[in-house]
């Protein structure tokens, strides 16, 4: 008796789905084997089941100054995570509105331990530490968590274009005196990989 009522319970359930046994069969026996193509595969290939975001690029080793005088090497951003951007302390375009922006960030970021802000010059001439000094106070943030940094022309802008990657390398002209780098895009580092970019809007 309860047999019979087994094989109808599983016929009507047949029936409502519209789908025929043997079709629940095939459907049953996909379902495992995928299962299994995806166990084996996590068996066979390391790291299969992992979720990854292939990576940018990777942090090349840096020397600048920051608005205390002081060096800042890749060395200070080991195991940090941090977002690095290019602007310059006279610029009346697009440079107030994106660090605008970036004070959001540094807002809802201040406090934790391992968020840094890099800001870079792409105007080393004028933006001496003096006047980088000057800026970083008119913001009004905690430069240990915020930094400003100057340096060389020609390595500003090598790690912008090869590490950052927030400006196309085919823009580097012969002469770095007549070169001029100046973009939108902000660069995420994830200790010590960037993981992706934005444009600040």
């Amino acid at each position: 008796m309860l047999q019979n009522e087994r094989s109808s319970f599983v016929n009507f359930a047949f029936k409502s789905s519209g789908m025929s046994k043997k079709g629940w069969i095939l459907v049953g026996f996909f379902s495992v084997l995928v299962l299994v193509f995806y166990f084996a595969l996590t068996k066979l290939i390391p790291g299969f089941d992992k979720k990854k975001v292939a990576p940018v690029s990777t942090v090349k080793a840096f020397f600048f100054t920051n608005q205390d005088g002081q060096q800042v090497t890749e060395k200070n951003v080991a195991g940090k995570v941090y977002v690095a951007e290019y602007f310059f302390t006279n610029c009346k375009g697009i440079c107030p509105k994106m660090n605008n922006n970036m004070r959001l960030v540094y807002d809802a970021l201040k406090d934790e331990k391992d968020f840094l802000i890099l800001s870079h010059t792409c105007d080393p001439e004028n933006d001496t530490v003096p006047r980088i000094k000057w800026y970083a106070d008119s913001m009004k943030v905690d430069t240990r968590k915020w930094i400003f940094l100057t340096g060389r022309k020609d390595s500003l802008y090598n790690m912008a274009r090869g590490s950052y990657t927030i400006d196309d390398p085919a823009n580097n002209m012969k002469n770095i005196d007549d070169d001029f780098l100046h973009t939108q895009f902000w660069a995420l580092w994830i200790r010590p990989v960037m993981y992706g970019m934005c444009m600040t809007d």
